[in-house]
């Protein structure tokens, strides 16, 4: 793998501009063979922002001024390092329409805030899935030589496939998307209001000004009548009233998408949680657990 250390983070609106226009030229077709790219971003000498963090805290639901980083907030570092990546040439998937889907974050120890870390940003892998293809995304973060945390993050992008040209069989069937599921046994614990204002207060603290999540208008060119919430917003709202210790392992899904107001229910019993919206639909799950 090639190793590529910048100078500075990246800027987001720029690579976002360029990922739209490269988009249509990247459109994988049934049974193509992907490439992964071979590419790692290190960027070192990173130093917290404090105002910045104090907004992100404040829109998440977090208290302010903690002498440790919330356990989401190093994937808002390496975002725009995951954000050159699939922005890139060589990243075969198009990055507008991408779907987060999951993510797995592993926390060894509580992360200073005061702090100064290196970020690590890599393509692990490309897999096929009965909706497109699914790209696996890696972000480290390094304090002193040492691996102190870590996200894989799974995006899809959705294109044709062998099994969506093919009768499907009921073993790969699934539920079929925005089903509404039984809530999990797990007690309601709190519900929230959320403001149409949601994602672009969210996008100013994290920098991930996505259309999507920012306007009707704009998120309707994606096939939303509303603007939806980002997926990370979701979990770090979700971890931020579940409690989270200074080390371990996170997974989390998302499965059905916020939209922009509205009002969700958070739930949890024991490490697992989840979130609601109206009829039973299942935003989120996730679960907190010791690292291995």
């Amino acid at each position: 793998m090639h190793t590529r250390t910048l100078a500075a983070s990246p800027a987001l609106a720029p690579l976002l501009a360029r990922g739209a226009l490269a988009s249509p030229f990247k459109r994988p077709r049934p049974g193509s063979t992907l490439k992964t790219p071979a590419t790692r971003l290190v960027l070192p000498g990173v130093r917290i922002d404090l105002a910045k963090l104090a907004a992100y805290e404040r829109v998440c639901g977090y208290g302010v001024g903690a002498d440790a980083l919330p356990v989401t907030y190093p994937h808002v570092l390496g975002f725009p390092l995951a954000m050159r990546l699939m922005s890139a040439r060589e990243f075969p998937l198009p990055l507008l329409g991408l779907v987060h889907t999951a993510v797995e974050i592993v926390q060894r120890e509580a992360l200073p805030a005061t702090g100064e870390y290196e970020l690590h940003t890599y393509v692990e892998g490309l897999a096929p899935h009965r909706r497109g293809t699914e790209a696996t995304l890696v972000t480290e973060a390094r304090a002193g030589g040492s691996l102190v945390w870590e996200s894989r993050s799974t995006y899809l992008a959705r294109h044709r496939t062998e099994q969506t040209e093919a009768p499907r069989s009921k073993a790969h069937a699934g539920p079929p998307p925005g089903e509404v599921r039984k809530p999990l046994p797990i007690p309601a614990i709190a519900e929230w209001r959320l403001g149409g204002d949601l994602g672009r207060r969210y996008g100013a603290a994290s920098g991930d000004r996505n259309p999507i999540h920012l306007h009707p208008l704009t998120a309707r060119l994606f096939g939303f009548r509303r603007p939806i919430a980002h997926g990370m917003w979701t979990v770090a709202r979700c971890l931020a009233e579940h409690g989270v210790p200074e080390a371990a392992h996170i997974k989390a899904e998302f499965r059905t998408p916020v939209l922009l107001p509205g009002t969700v229910t958070y739930a949890a019993k024991g490490g697992a949680f989840e979130l609601r919206g109206s009829g039973g639909r299942v935003h989120v799950t996730g679960e907190v657990r010791p690292p291995a």
